[in-house]
């Protein structure tokens, strides 16, 4: 019984493998660079800028499941050198030191669950293909449905605080892989380069211009007028933009769900950068992240489950194994982070394209979606 019990383990390993090889994972558009679906871009010419100077607020269009559309608006960052860090919070915030960062726009408010259920949970890919809805750009939607996409949660209301199917809620709940891999599906949906921030992008904007600890501030006497943390969110996060804007326009950069950011935790990252020893705009895990240990990345601005001080402007939140230790799966999910419905995320769109090697470097490793689908192949 036991030989014909590994006997049918061996063919069924067999059988998994050869379908696999029949599927050729290696081209879908996931494993193919972001750079290429530029092209031809969805016209939309307040998105078009050659220069600074012309960079103006857009409102990109996305198509949803019902046929409509839903929009978001995109606010213009301007370049500039800013001090990032803080001397008087924790020590991986120090010590603080200049930062020039390039002019890019980002998403006005934290990425909502309409937006991201869109690519998420496939409901335009399903729409298109159970109502055959119009569209207006063909090749983009078929590209975009093909997009290597998330499982489906083990329950989306441990992760939304049961928001999820309420308009103008801020997703939650995904890993920062699924972050990314919704950036490079919105790339293909527009034509237009999307990436997570950088940490030192995100700072810089959330900042405004400010020098404080917070945006709105020294002290935080005036949180309640600004964000949603512990004290006032004791049942989970809020919609989005009901609290002050910072300067730049941007609502919910502090507090509400703490955003993803492209950069792996290192302690010592500030102080490398001090000492001149920091390579490249961000800080990139010396090792290619393994199915088993996504964590040690960076999340920014607080939650509405964390105190008022986690929600200033250099506080740098990092992921643990804790965030998705309910995860049933094995092994456990690249897409959702059962445990922390507290994370999200928003866009950015550089105003220089970047280059293939730079574009490699910010985009998800699709050798960990391969090996994952490998490990759990239904």
């Amino acid at each position: 019984m036991k030989k014909m019990m590994l006997l049918a383990a061996a063919l069924m390993a067999a059988a998994v493998s050869c379908a696999y090889a029949q599927e050729d994972l290696t081209q879908n558009p996931a494993t193919q660079s972001s750079l290429q679906w530029l092209e031809n871009a969805v016209p939309n010419a307040d998105a078009e800028a050659a220069s600074e100077a012309d960079m103006k607020v857009y409102e990109e269009t996305l198509q949803t499941s019902t046929g409509g559309t839903l929009t978001f608006k995109m606010i213009p960052i301007p370049g500039g050198t800013f001090t990032m860090g803080s001397e008087n919070g924790q020590p991986d915030e120090a010590p603080a030191a200049e930062v020039t960062v390039k002019p890019f726009w980002m998403e006005e408010h934290e990425t909502t669950w309409e937006e991201f259920q869109l690519f998420a949970l496939l409901t335009l890919a399903k729409a298109h293909k159970a109502s055959q809805a119009e569209k207006l750009y063909p090749e983009r939607n078929d590209v975009a449905d093909a997009m290597a996409m998330p499982t489906a949660p083990y329950s989306i209301g441990s992760i939304s605080y049961d928001n999820s199917s309420k308009a103008g809620y801020p997703a939650s709940g995904m890993t920062r892989y699924a972050a990314q891999m919704y950036c490079k599906w919105l790339t293909a949906m527009t034509g237009r380069y999307y990436r997570l921030p950088t940490e030192a992008e995100w700072e810089y904007a959330c900042r405004a211009g400010t020098t404080t600890e917070y945006y709105f501030g020294d002290d935080d006497s005036a949180i309640d007028d600004n964000a949603w943390y512990l004290a006032n969110s004791p049942d989970g996060y809020h919609e989005i933009m009901q609290k002050k804007p910072n300067a730049w326009g941007l609502y919910d950069m502090a507090g509400n769900v703490c955003e993803w950011v492209l950069d792996d935790y290192d302690k010592n990252a500030y102080k490398k950068r001090a000492e001149g020893k920091q390579d490249g705009d961000f800080v990139k895990a010396k090792k290619a992240k393994s199915v088993y240990k996504m964590f040690d990345e960076i999340a920014r601005g607080g939650s509405c489950v964390d105190e008022a001080a986690d929600c200033r402007s250099a506080r740098r939140i990092v992921s643990t194994k804790e965030w998705k230790k309910q995860d049933p799966q094995f092994p456990q999910s690249i897409w959702w982070m059962t445990d922390a419905p507290f994370v999200g995320f928003r866009v950015v769109r550089p105003l220089e394209v970047p280059s293939a090697d730079e574009a490699a470097a910010m985009e998800p490793d699709f050798n960990v979606w391969l090996k994952y689908k490998e490990l759990n192949s239904r």
